[in-house]
C-alpha cells in the first residue's frame, strides 16, 4: 500500500475543477491572492494553478537546489523544520471537509 501523501493546504486555496472552468479569471486572482490553489475534480487533487510570483520563487530555488552537490542538498533538507507552522492534512481529510 502506497504511503499517503500530506501537503500544507490552506482550505480557502481550494477550488473544484468545475469552478476553474467556470471562473478562471476569479481563480486566477485567488491565486496571485494565496501564491497557488489547489484544484480538485472529483474530489481528487487534480492540478495547482501557481501565480507568476510564487512560480518565479518556486524556479530560483529549483535552479539553485539544482546547482548544489548531493551532500549539499542533504544537509539542505536536514536543516527544514520537521513539522510545519502549518497543520498537514491528507487528501481523505480535506474531502471530507469539504462534503
Amino acid at each position: 500500500m502506497a504511503e499517503k501523501t500530506k501537503m500544507n493546504i490552506f482550505t480557502k486555496a481550494i477550488v473544484s475543477n468545475s469552478d476553474m472552468m467556470k471562473n478562471y479569471k476569479g481563480c486566477r486572482e485567488k491565486a496571485e491572492s494565496f501564491g497557488k490553489i489547489f484544484i480538485l475534480k472529483n474530489n481528487q487533487p487534480d492540478a495547482v494553478l501557481f501565480s507568476i510570483t510564487e512560480y518565479e520563487r518556486l524556479s530560483s530555488l529549483i535552479e539553485y537546489m539544482e546547482s548544489l552537490e548531493d551532500q549539499d542538498i542533504e544537509k539542505v533538507i536536514e536543516s527544514l523544520p520537521k513539522e510545519g507552522i502549518r497543520r498537514e492534512y491528507s487528501f481523505d481529510h480535506l474531502k471530507k471537509d469539504l462534503n
